[in-house]
């Protein structure tokens, strides 16, 4: 039986035990929702990371596990035919921009199959709203500032971008056929506690800390409109909790890529201010209380050298826009990675 959506809803969280999937779970959890996370626990980085995430979450009477693949058709089919969900979010899938250079195959499989089983799963039992993770990286070629959802985006840079860019079409079609509420979030540069490993912020903590050389990209030119964890789940449940609804004045003639005539919605969750890369590295050598010792190298294949985004739309709809400054950010991860690794 389905739970009212006013009251405590039944929600599915692919992801469950990746970085964003765990803050998304423990918010709705502690708000007292029912949450079926879903992850297939993959070895793209440290499993045990995901491990200890998941030991928080399983403390929760209304938290269930279930280990999938997005990818196992049947096991997806068996899942929504279990459960009665309200809402769905998707933020299972292959990240990374650099790892699709390498392993496209993944890509194919998680973030187009997978989230073609997730569409079929809403579409024939009526889920309230999906809600997906799509990703700054879909504005590509794109260079002027700040990112906008109202801007064409078909010029991505990389497999990984061009799987969200798929993932904005699949749902835009599932919502027009069928009237299936989907909503497109596209995060810019996330960061915090318990984040993931194979990220800048990480990735330069870990090596300032055994005093080894950090990588700098663009020789540091580079500009990330880096948004913490916080903001993010903030901004996930605001829109997960008001379902996308048609643009009544949306026309053919002058398409709007953000929005449609069917209960479509694509936003954008930034920080709205960008951060030099050379500024985040600084910061985080302030926190450490130690120098980096900096590797210059050119931009990689696939890498954009800024991003900024627009959070109008956001803000216009749910009435949320982040906030935390990169200082305040970067001082709490620093905390929770000391704790986490540095213990004793």
């Amino acid at each position: 039986m389905s739970k009212n959506f006013e009251a405590h809803p039944c929600i599915l969280v692919t992801g469950a035990a990746g970085f964003i999937g765990f803050h998304l779970c423990r918010r709705l959890l502690e708000r007292g929702d029912t949450v079926i996370g879903l992850d297939n626990l993959n070895d793209y980085y440290e499993v045990s990371l995901k491990e200890n995430r998941l030991k928080l979450l399983e403390g929760h009477d209304n938290f269930t596990f279930v280990k999938c693949d997005l990818s196992d058709r049947a096991a997806m089919e068996k899942l929504f035919a279990e459960y009665a969900f309200d809402a769905v979010v998707n933020l299972g899938a292959q990240a990374g921009v650099r790892y699709s250079l390498t392993n496209p195959h993944a890509y194919v499989d998680a973030n187009l199959v997978g989230f073609m089983n997730v569409l079929e799963g809403c579409r024939h039992h009526k889920v309230g709203h999906l809600v997906y993770a799509s990703s700054s990286s879909v504005y590509g070629a794109n260079t002027t500032m700040p990112f906008s959802v109202h801007d064409n985006v078909d010029h991505p840079l990389s497999l990984y971008a061009a799987s969200k860019k798929a993932n904005e079409l699949m749902a835009h079609t599932y919502a027009h056929l069928y009237g299936l509420p989907c909503t497109g979030l596209r995060f810019f540069t996330v960061y915090g506690p318990w984040g993931r490993p194979d990220m800048a912020l990480f990735l330069f903590t870990k090596a300032i800390l055994a005093g080894e050389p950090i990588d700098v990209f663009n020789h540091g030119r580079m500009k990330r409109d880096f948004t913490y964890i916080d903001d993010i789940v903030e901004g996930v449940i605001r829109v997960t909790d008001q379902p996308a609804q048609a643009n009544a004045v949306w026309s053919g003639d002058t398409p709007d890529p953000g929005t449609s005539a069917a209960p479509y919605r694509v936003y954008n969750i930034g920080n709205n201010n960008p951060v030099e890369l050379m500024y985040l590295i600084e910061t985080l050598e302030k926190a450490l209380g130690k120098e980096a010792i900096k590797n210059f190298m050119p931009i990689q294949p696939g890498d954009v050298p800024a991003t900024w985004a627009d959070v109008d739309a956001l803000s216009n709809d749910v009435g949320f826009r982040p906030a935390t400054p990169i200082e305040v950010g970067v001082e709490r991860f620093v905390e929770w990675y000391k704790g986490y690794y540095c213990k004793g």
